[in-house]
């Protein structure tokens, strides 16, 4: 197991689903499968569902890929 600096220790981030990740945006569905399509938003598939990590979307978003690049 990888050594972490004091008083850091690694934590399990759980998957998230397609639902819980627009809920977390405030966007809606379409808008993160269009992210996903269209702008690389970090995403997994497992089997027919998307799956995310809060932690991943959240850089996404502060990288400022989810800026609407119309008007």
């Amino acid at each position: 197991m990888p050594r972490m600096a004091e008083g850091h220790e690694m934590k399990h981030e759980p998957w998230v689903s397609l639902e819980e990740i627009a809920k977390h945006l405030g966007v809606s569905q379409d808008t993160v499968h269009r992210w996903i399509r269209l702008r690389g938003m970090p995403a997994h598939k497992v089997g027919r569902l998307w799956k995310f990590k809060v932690s991943q979307v959240d850089e996404w978003v502060q990288a400022g890929k989810a800026q609407d690049s119309e008007g």
